[in-house]
C-alpha cells in the first residue's frame, strides 16, 4: 500500500498544485476559458434574430455629403426626427454629446473672444441649436449616451432611480469619472446610460456591464439597461445583491436582465450580416422604407474611417453600435448566455474528482486502457460543456479541466511506464539466465503472469548434483581453475536442457543445481517436463563424458531427484537483495530425494506426486517405500526406465 501511494504521491501533488492553479483564476486561465467559449459562438452563432433592431451608420458618403464631423446640431437633430417619424419605438444615440454645438450654436457663441457687444448682435441671428436638438430628444423616445473617464469630477447624476438590496457596490465595476450630455441635450432624454464593455484580459468584448459605480459613490446604468427600463415603462431600476455577488437585477416585478455576480451579461452574438445597416445620408434624403424602422429599436453611431473604433468580439470585428444592436437582439430573443451560479466551485469539485479517479485507476491500468480513459474523461467534459451552450446557453468551462485531465494522465502513465520498464528490465535481470528467452519476453510483456508478492502453487522441482565430488576436485587442486571450467562445462549443458524444456533455474550450489516448473510461467504439464528433462540431461551427461574421456579428464556421474507439490514462489529475501524461488516441504522432499539416488543406486529418483503425474507418458519403475530426513512417513519412489 505504501509503495501504491508513494507511486501516485508526486502526482497527486502536481494535481493539486493545478487545481490551485485553477482557484486563482489568472487572466492566462480565463484567456483559456473565454476562448474557448468564443469558438463555441463561431461554430454556432445566436439563430434567433429578432426584426425589431435597425442599425444606423454615419459613413465615410456621410462625411462628405454633411460636411466634418461633428455635425452642426441641427443636422442630428433632423436626422433623429425622421427616423422617429419612420415609427422607430427607441432611438439609442451611440454618440457623445458632452460639449455644446461648436457650428453656430448659442453656447458655443458665448465662448469665443469677442465683445459683448458683437457677441449679443451676433445672438440676434443665432438659433440656439443645441435647445432645438434638446426638444427634439423630448418628443422622440430617446437614449443618451455616457462614456467613461480616467479622472474623478463631480459627476453627473442618473436620472433613473437605482433601489439596492443588499450589499452592492463592491460587485461593480468602478471607474473614476464619467462623462456625460450637456443638459441642453439630456433633460428630455428617455434615458442616458454608459456605454462600457466590460474589461477582458484579452481586449474581447464578450460581456456588457449592466451597472458600473462612479468613484466608489454613484452607481448608473447602462444603455442597455436604460432600454429594458424604458421599454418596460419603468422609472426605477432595483439591483439584488447576496453574498456571493449581484444575484439580480429588475426594472420591474419578474422582469429584469441577467447578469452574472458583476453585474454583466453575456452576448450572445449572430451573424452581423442578418442586421438592417442604413446610412445617415440616406434617412437625411429620405431614401429609405419605413419598414426598416417602424416598430423597431435604432442605434446611432459612428462608422466612418478616423471617427469609429472596430472593437474584437468572439464573432468578428465589429462597431460599438453593432455590439450594441447584439446586446440588445440578446435581450429581445432571450437567447441568453449563462454561467451558471457557483458553477467555478462545481468546475473545480469536479475536475478533482476526475483527475483522483484517472490517478487511482491508472497505475492498475496498461496503456491499451488509458488512452480510452483519457478521451473518456476529457471527451465527457468536452460533451458536456458544449451541450451545455447549445442546448441552455451554458457556459460552462472544458478548457482547464481537459488540460488539467491531460497533464494528470500524462504524469500517471509516464510513471506507469518507468515502473513497468524498471519492472522489465528487473525481470529480464533476474531471469535471463534462468528462462527461456521467449518466456523472458513473455513475462516482460506481461509482468502479471509474475505475481511479485509470491503465491501457493503446485509446482515439479528437480535437484541434481554431481556424485564422487570431492574425487574429482582432490584431482584439481592444483588447478582450481580447471576444476571451475569444468564444473562450468558442465553445469552450461545442464542448464541449456532444463531452459529448453521450460524450466525455472532458481539457483546453482557449488555442483549442485535447483530448478522448477509450473513458474512463473503456467505449464499444466510440469510434471512431464521435469521427467522429460532428467532423460535429456542424462543422455547429454553421456556425451559430454565421451568428450571428457576424450580430454583425458575424469568422468561425471550425477543424481537427480524430482518431487511435486505446493510450495511459495514469489521474491524471497531482504528489502536491500532478494531472488525469486520457492520455499516449502515438497521443495525439501525432492532435495532429500536426490540424496537418496545414491543410497538407492539409481540415477533419477521420482516422488509419488510425480509419478501419478506423469506415469501415462513415461514407464517408471518402483523402487521402494523409504523415509527421508525430516519425515516420519515413509515416502513411495519411483525410477524412470531405462
Amino acid at each position: 500500500m505504501m509503495k501504491y501511494l508513494r507511486s501516485i504521491g508526486l502526482v497527486l501533488i502536481v494535481a493539486l498544485v493545478l487545481l490551485c492553479v485553477r482557484s486563482a483564476d489568472s487572466k492566462y486561465v480565463k484567456i483559456l476559458r473565454y476562448k474557448v467559449w468564443d469558438a463555441y459562438q463561431t461554430i454556432l452563432p445566436r439563430q434567433d434574430v429578432s426584426d425589431m433592431v435597425t442599425v444606423v451608420n454615419i459613413t465615410e458618403e456621410d462625411i462628405q455629403k454633411y460636411g466634418q464631423w461633428p455635425w452642426p446640431r441641427h443636422i442630428v437633430a433632423m436626422l433623429v426626427a425622421k427616423i422617429a417619424d419612420k415609427g422607430s419605438i427607441l432611438i439609442n444615440m451611440n454618440i457623445l454629446f458632452s460639449e455644446p454645438d461648436r457650428m453656430g450654436g448659442v453656447e458655443y457663441l458665448k465662448s469665443m473672444p469677442m465683445s459683448n457687444d458683437l457677441r449679443e448682435e451676433l445672438g440676434k441671428t443665432l438659433v440656439d441649436t443645441d435647445a432645438v436638438f434638446g426638444i427634439i430628444v423630448k418628443e422622440t423616445n430617446v437614449i443618451l449616451m455616457q462614456s467613461i473617464k480616467n479622472k474623478t469630477d463631480k459627476n453627473y447624476p442618473s436620472t433613473t432611480q437605482i433601489i439596492e438590496k443588499g450589499v452592492v457596490k463592491p460587485w461593480l465595476w468602478n471607474y473614476p469619472g464619467i462623462v456625460s450630455p450637456i443638459n441642453r441635450v439630456s433633460a428630455g432624454a428617455a434615458g442616458v446610460g454608459v456605454n462600457v464593455t466590460a474589461p477582458e484580459p484579452d481586449g474581447v468584448v464578450r460581456k456588457i456591464p449592466m451597472l458600473i459605480i462612479i468613484d466608489d459613490k454613484k452607481v448608473y446604468p447602462s444603455m442597455i439597461l436604460e432600454n429594458v427600463r424604458v421599454v418596460h415603462k419603468s422609472k426605477r431600476i432595483k439591483v439584488v445583491a447576496g453574498p456571493n455577488g449581484i444575484e439580480e437585477i429588475l426594472v420591474k416585478k419578474n422582469t429584469g436582465v441577467p447578469v452574472n455576480h458583476n453585474a454583466e451579461m453575456y452576448i450572445h452574438y449572430a451573424d452581423p450580416k442578418r442586421y438592417v445597416y442604413v446610412s445617415a445620408s440616406e434617412i437625411l434624403e429620405d431614401k429609405v422604407n419605413e419598414n426598416k424602422f417602424k416598430g423597431r429599436i435604432v442605434v446611432v453611431g459612428l462608422d466612418a474611417a478616423g471617427l469609429s473604433y472596430l472593437k474584437d468580439t468572439p464573432f468578428q470585428l465589429m462597431t460599438d453600435q453593432q455590439i450594441t444592436a447584439q446586446a440588445l437582439d440578446t435581450l429581445l430573443t432571450e437567447s441568453y448566455l449563462l454561467r451558471p451560479a457557483g458553477m467555478d466551485k462545481k468546475e473545480i469539485w469536479i475536475m478533482g474528482l476526475l483527475g483522483l479517479l484517472l490517478i487511482l485507476i491508472l497505475p492498475k491500468t496498461g496503456i491499451l486502457w488509458s488512452v480510452p480513459l483519457l478521451f473518456l474523461s476529457t471527451g465527457g467534459v468536452v460533451a458536456a460543456s458544449w451541450f451545455g451552450y447549445a442546448t441552455r446557453g451554458w457556459l460552462i468551462d472544458a478548457s482547464f479541466p481537459v488540460l488539467f485531465l491531460s497533464i494528470v494522465w500524462s504524469h500517471s502513465v509516464y510513471n506507469n511506464f518507468v515502473t513497468q520498464f524498471r519492472l522489465r528490465q528487473q525481470i529480464k535481470k533476474q531471469f535471463e539466465h534462468y528462462l527461456d528467452p521467449g518466456m523472458v519476453k513473455k513475462l516482460q510483456k506481461n509482468p502479471g503472469l509474475l505475481k511479485l508478492g509470491g503465491e501457493t502453487k503446485t509446482m515439479t522441482f528437480m535437484f541434481s548434483d554431481i556424485r564422487g565430488f570431492t574425487p574429482i576436485s582432490e584431482k584439481y587442486k592444483n588447478n582450481p581453475e580447471g576444476l571451475t571450467k569444468l564444473i562450468n562445462r558442465f553445469l552450461t549443458r545442464m542448464t541449456n536442457i532444463i531452459i529448453k524444456n521450460g524450466g525455472t533455474i532458481d539457483k546453482f550450489m557449488g555442483d549442485c543445481i535447483m530448478a522448477f516448473w509450473n513458474a512463473p510461467m503456467e505449464n499444466p504439464e510440469h510434471e512431464e517436463a521435469a521427467i522429460s528433462t532428467a532423460i535429456e540431461m542424462q543422455e547429454e551427461l553421456a556425451m559430454l563424458n565421451a568428450e571428457l574421456i576424450a580430454e583425458g579428464l575424469p568422468q561425471i556421474n550425477i543424481g537427480i531427484g524430482i518431487n511435486t507439490g505446493e510450495a511459495l514462489v514469489g521474491n524471497m529475501g531482504s528489502e536491500q537483495r532478494f531472488d525469486y524461488s520457492v520455499i516449502g516441504d515438497a521443495v525439501n522432499l525432492a532435495s532429500r530425494l536426490e540424496s537418496s539416488s545414491k543410497t538407492l543406486g539409481k540415477t533419477v529418483v521420482v516422488g509419488e506426486n510425480t509419478y501419478n503425474g506423469a506415469r501415462y507418458n513415461y514407464h517408471f519403475e518402483y523402487l521402494d517405500s523409504i523415509t527421508v530426513k525430516g519425515k516420519t512417513e515413509p515416502v513411495k519412489v519411483y525410477t524412470i526406465k531405462d
